[in-house]
């Protein structure tokens, strides 16, 4: 019996130093695979960056004239001016490995500031969209959540509140247009979306 149990314990023990050990491999194969990446990302030279999806502001299409004496929304209106200025890329989901494989090293910092505009320009249309929607400005906080999502945004709240406003507005069918944007995320974000349009959808029924 002592032999059987000993045998057993053994047998456990060498399975779990097995285990240990691929995990350990496993974990040492991927940084080699990482570092090679990286090597040859960073030794890949400026490439055009002419064929971005650049993300193009027109003021016009912001309700600049309202809530002037809103001071947070003076600020978001300030902020679209200035990024209507500069490159806007959306990276969301791209590595800085991958972006300088594809676009070259010497164009990291470019890249990276494009996306941070991106970043901006998504926060500040959510929060902006929300304070017109609390003011009673259902029609232009709905405009500009949609125009936040054309871009791919995957702030969740964008998505929740438009999903809120359609459902308000007796166009639950609208739900279902954002499906397809959704599916097309490269973003951790991307299946807690999938949840709020699914909740919101039924809620609609």
């Amino acid at each position: 019996m002592n032999f059987i149990i000993n045998a057993s314990v053994l047998i456990f023990a060498a399975a779990i130093a097995i285990y240990l050990h691929k995990g350990k491999k496993a974990k040492t194969d991927t940084r080699r695979d990482f570092l090679e990446r990286e090597r040859e990302a960073n030794s890949t030279r400026r490439k055009s960056l002419d064929d971005l999806d650049y993300i193009r502001l027109s003021i016009e299409e912001f309700p600049m004239d309202l809530l002037d004496d809103v001071p947070k929304v003076e600020d978001y209106k300030q902020i679209i001016q200035t990024l209507s200025e500069r490159p806007i890329v959306n990276f969301t989901g791209i590595n800085n490995t991958e972006l300088k494989l594809r676009y070259g090293a010497p164009n990291i910092d470019l890249l990276t500031e494009y996306d941070q505009n991106y970043t901006v320009l998504v926060r500040t249309l959510q929060q902006w969209g929300q304070a017109l929607y609390d003011a009673g400005y259902v029609d232009e906080a709905c405009h500009m959540l949609e125009f936040a999502i054309s871009t791919g945004t995957d702030v969740s709240a964008t998505y929740r509140l438009l999903c809120r406003i359609y459902t308000e507005q007796n166009t639950p069918e609208k739900i279902n247009d954002l499906y397809p944007v959704a599916e097309m995320l490269n973003s951790a974000m991307r299946n807690t979306i999938f949840r709020i349009l699914q909740e919101a959808g039924q809620s609609g029924d």
